[in-house]
């Protein structure tokens, strides 16, 4: 559960009481603002460290004092509504969303950790990036504009999944007339209504859970739903029977590939299932778009490398079977020129080609590095498609 509000900025000022102690008074604001002036993607606040950035990926400290218990549970009062407090006594973490007047939004998560509180923040920006923006590639348009069928997006923890999603309702949002409905946990992006109608909903704030949500959603005479995320075997049911019966469908997993992803759907269920969940996966599976965020070579930021299944015939073929899906990454990396599917390790070799990321880098991040590094070195046998681009693009 969840709540998005407008954190009190007068004690972001300064005006809360002072500390206990003579040490400086830590100033919450103050840490949000450094965050936002060297466009850091997460702020940690930890008992005994000072404010800690993830800046492209890397932990760097700030210059800030070490924070003490006081700071935080100064903090915690700050931001915290009456409800959040009494669900944060009783559970010892929540997550939640604030906005700050001149800075931006947030996305709170508040934990417990050896008796003392713990802060994680994520920016959320206010203007959502377009595809574009983002380099996602030119698939990534046409799967949004679909008609129906389930769409994932996955990658691990901060791969971009939420901004990714975003970026395709925006998108949509842009070109298409639809009623769009979104079910998240806390809400992150706010979107505006454009071509357009988008009713936000949150969790804790809105309705009392996901399962709640999704079982009057298709009562709200939806074109697109978005789920925030698949958290369990009943979210899962729902979204898949949504996606059958003539409705697009978005949310996210924590996988890091495709096959997993294919994987990960079929565990949610008892074995005495799973033949019938893959078939209603092959008929209901629009697309999967895997990310992973790779260091720029200029140093100035990250781009994603994209994994991107879309489920042609032959693939659904695959998905009913249930016994080739290792042969997955080679219907991919067969189907990119005629429907823009690609492998990781071909996009990574089409942003080293481009020369967004360094060789090391895409090794790093490959699935096969030695065979990346052989094509890379320009080894490459005529037969072999698996990391044939099909075409070269160029920056936008």
């Amino acid at each position: 559960m969840s709540d998005t509000h407008a954190m009190d900025t007068s004690t972001l000022h300064g005006e809360a009481a002072a500390p206990e102690s003579g040490a400086p008074e830590f100033k919450l604001r103050r840490a949000l603002e450094e965050m936002v002036r060297r466009r850091a993607s997460d702020l940690h606040l930890k008992v005994g460290l000072p404010p800690v950035l993830r800046l492209h990926g890397e932990l760097l400290q700030t210059g800030l004092p070490a924070l003490r218990p006081e700071d935080l549970r100064r903090c915690s009062e700050q931001i915290l509504t009456p409800a959040q407090v009494e669900e944060f006594a009783t559970r010892k973490e929540i997550d939640f969303a604030v906005g700050v007047q001149g800075l931006g939004r947030f996305r709170v998560n508040l934990f417990q950790q050896r008796g003392t509180f713990g802060f994680a923040f994520r920016a959320i920006p206010f203007e959502i990036p377009s595809m574009r923006d983002l380099q996602l590639p030119d698939a990534v348009e046409e799967i949004a504009l679909s008609a129906r069928g389930l769409v994932l997006v996955t990658g691990i923890t901060g791969s971009g999944k939420s901004t990714s999603l975003a970026a395709m309702i925006r998108f949509m949002n842009e070109h298409r007339a639809l009623n769009i409905v979104t079910i998240e946990d806390p809400i992150e992006f706010l979107h505006r209504d454009l071509k357009s109608m988008i009713s936000q909903r949150e969790v804790g704030n809105d309705t009392l859970s996901f399962q709640e949500a999704l079982r009057h959603v298709l009562r709200q005479d939806p074109d697109v739903v978005m789920l925030g995320e698949i958290r369990d075997r009943e979210s899962m049911e729902t979204v898949l029977k949504a996606a059958n019966t003539g409705h697009l469908v978005l949310s996210t997993l924590h996988t890091t590939d495709v096959a997993q992803t294919v994987s990960r759907i079929i565990s949610f269920f008892p074995p005495h299932q799973h033949g019938e969940i893959r078939a209603l996966l092959s008929e209901a599976l629009r697309a999967v778009i895997s990310m992973r965020l790779i260091p720029r070579a200029d140093g100035s930021g990250r781009v994603p490398a994209a994994e991107i299944l879309v489920n042609t015939a032959a693939v659904a073929e695959r998905l009913r079977a249930g016994d080739q899906m290792h042969t997955l990454p080679d219907l991919i990396a067969e189907g990119r020129t005629q429907y823009g599917m690609q492998t990781f390790d071909q996009s990574l070799m089409d942003l080293y080609r481009r020369g967004l990321i360094t060789q090391e880098r895409a090794m790093e991040y490959a699935t096969n590095p030695g065979e990346f590094s052989l094509r890379a070195s320009g080894i490459e046998a005529a037969s072999d498609v698996s990391f044939d681009s099909g075409f070269v693009r160029e920056d936008r």
